[in-house]
């Protein structure tokens, strides 16, 4: 799990932290395994929330869907040229 989540480092080098909560859903829905991320950069925070049939799954969509925000959010930063904030930004999905 550290690995795909320094994997990140990738599309945007500024971040502080990284959380991962990993929760077990109600037994009875079969994607019943969440994952819940949470990447702190300079003046903002990411959260993405998944819910997959395993953990890995859940954890590589999370990743995923990670590098797709934070690649945008580095090339939003390029284009402007400044240190803008934006408000939190969450992403929740199930698979």
């Amino acid at each position: 799990m550290n690995k795909k989540v320094k994997k990140l480092e990738l599309f945007y080098d500024k971040i502080v932290s990284t959380d991962v909560y990993l929760k077990l859903g109600n037994s009875k829905d079969k994607g019943n395994k969440i994952v819940e991320m949470k990447v702190y950069v300079p003046k903002n925070n990411f959260v993405v929330k998944k819910s997959c049939r395993s953990f890995e799954e859940a954890i590589d969509s999370a990743v995923d869907s990670l590098s797709r925000l934070l690649k945008r959010y580095n090339q939003s930063k390029m284009k402007s040229g400044r240190n803008g904030t934006n408000p939190l930004l969450e992403v929740e999905e199930s698979v």
